[in-house]
């Protein structure tokens, strides 16, 4: 059965009208013969543009058009996740997946399984978007804006992960040639300027209003947002001031921060709950990715996220899975509490950090995670319940296996946080009269204590409060100067050792995987690896 991702992708749509003869490697596609392109629809190429985003496969669970050992690993956000947490100080998982391992230590090379994933998931949805530019650009003004924009995410994704990377930028059987990153940075601000004066207005929605789930000005915003804070990691040239002019569109938006909890729960709980598109929540969300488990049935969405993160011995999540994987490092926790973290329930947990993001469950749990073998003890280590597939108004799920929990890929917390960084790194590294009031309304919403001020150091610790586990936090490192190279900040199995040490600062990009090496003699490996 064919799946559809709620109202922009009908299941008539989700047909993969792109030729692909490989999903692995340089993804070589077949072009389209220019005389019959009478014959496709373009409404079915647009959705699949978006479904590439949300979903691993068309056929529901289990399948995926990237090809893996286990289809249900092959989904973007997974490996996002992945890549973009497991690295870092907040999350560590006890599987043994071919990949996982070496990236709870930071050991991953370019033979890593995951990293092939990543990166043959972004360029698939490179190449599905360019199929559609190629044969369908002037059908839908609004639609083609919406296209180039979901491709410049993926440039970016791959640019933030590998650095100087191929530009496909049309259909072709020729090997993409290898851009360097300033050139992929100077490539997506150019096309993100054009395209955001395409884009519809920003307006927020529910899942009942139409566009649902697609791209608008907001969202270029946000990605502009992204590139500019992060652009002298990605270029050499810091671009502070344009990070906050972009940040500042997206407060100015319609676009608000989410803040009417219920009796129940939090207004915080509420942005990962299973219907976060229904009850309010979806008023921060700028972009997000639609999940409904009766529709979007996958292993690699919000239902990983969920299934990942608990165990049989927790409290219910919603749906049926359990996979008891992903939990946080003490880091993480510790963040939360001046001294050490109390053991016990959510809610006990909750009451001693006297702050709404502190979703962990620690009855029966360590904090610490002491030597190697207790990487793979799921126990060792607070989980976390901060996604779940349970509705905040009490009404049942759609399918008790997958989850109807949106991602919200771009919320707009991010902007307030962008804009206090980079105002705070023109003042001398102290955050501005206007991002101490921004922070404070995260903390607000939160019901965590108001602060007078904010360092820079502080600015960090609170983009981990507010987006732990929602794959940011490598890029936040790096562009503090705390991943790869020898600094003073060092995490629980950070480079292999049990307190942490020193790695190579090259590992700040991701190796290139071999398997796309060995069929495009254009790229070049990054170095170190």
């Amino acid at each position: 059965m064919k799946r559809y991702i709620k109202h922009i992708l009908p299941a008539a749509a989700m047909l993969l009208s792109v030729g692909l003869s490989s999903c692995i490697g340089d993804l070589d596609v077949t072009p389209i013969d220019p005389n019959k392109r009478t014959e496709l629809d373009p409404v079915a190429l647009f959705n699949q543009c978006y479904a590439n985003l949300a979903i691993e496969g068309l056929d529901g669970p289990g399948s995926s058009i990237v090809s893996a050992e286990d289809n249900g690993t092959t989904g973007l956000l997974r490996q996002l996740f992945n890549s973009n947490e497991l690295t870092t100080d907040e999350a560590i998982c006890r599987w043994g997946d071919p990949g996982v391992a070496t990236m709870n230590t930071n050991e991953q090379g370019s033979s890593n399984a995951f990293l092939a994933l990543l990166y043959n998931r972004l360029y698939l949805g490179i190449s599905v978007c360019n199929h559609y530019l190629d044969v369908a650009s002037g059908v839908d003004a609004t639609r083609t804006a919406e296209v180039r924009f979901i491709r410049a995410l993926q440039f970016y994704l791959a640019m933030d992960a590998f650095g100087n990377i191929g530009l496909p930028l049309t259909v072709s059987t020729e090997k993409p040639v290898q851009h360097t990153r300033k050139e992929v940075y100077e490539w997506l601000e150019k096309e993100l300027l054009e395209v955001e004066t395409l884009l519809a207005e920003p307006k927020a929605k529910k899942s009942t209003d139409a566009g649902y789930g697609r791209a608008d000005k907001a969202a270029a915003w946000m990605l502009l947002t992204r590139l500019y804070l992060n652009a002298e990691v990605y270029t050499g040239t810091s671009q502070w001031a344009k990070a906050a002019e972009y940040a500042q569109k997206v407060i100015n938006s319609d676009y608000k921060l989410f803040t009417a909890g219920t009796a129940n729960y939090s207004a915080y709980q509420m942005l990962f709950m299973g219907d976060n598109g229904e009850s309010g929540a979806s008023v921060e969300a700028v972009l997000p990715l639609l999940q409904q488990g009766d529709r979007t049935a996958a292993y690699a969405n919000t239902t990983f996220l969920i299934a990942s993160t608990y165990n049989t011995d927790m409290p219910d999540n919603g749906i049926s899975g359990t996979w008891a994987g992903n939990r946080a490092r003490k880091d993480l926790v510790k963040k939360f509490f001046t001294g050490t973290p109390p053991t016990g329930n959510t809610a006990t947990i909750l009451a001693a950090a006297n702050d709404d993001r502190a979703l962990f469950y620690a009855v029966d749990r360590s904090l610490e995670i002491p030597t190697a073998n207790d990487i793979t003890d799921f126990k060792k280590g607070y989980s976390v319940v901060k996604f779940t597939g349970i509705k905040s108004d009490g009404s049942a799920v759609t399918n008790t296996g997958f989850a109807d929990t949106d991602f919200f890929f771009f919320r707009v917390a991010e902007s307030y946080l962008a804009y206090a960084e980079a105002t705070a790194r023109l003042n001398g590294g102290n955050a501005t009269a206007q991002g101490i009031a921004y922070l404070n309304q995260l903390r607000q919403r939160a019901h965590a204590a108001a602060r007078t001020s904010f360092s820079l150091n502080d600015i960090l610790d609170e983009r981990s409060r507010e987006f732990y586990f929602e794959a940011q936090r490598r890029t936040d490192l790096i562009r503090y100067g705390y991943y790869g190279g020898n600094n003073s900040y060092n995490w629980t199995w950070k480079g292999g050792a049990a307190n942490g040490r020193s790695f190579d600062s090259y590992r700040n990009l991701f190796p290139l995987p071999s398997s796309d090496l060995s069929v495009n003699k254009n790229l070049k490996q990054n170095p170190g690896y």
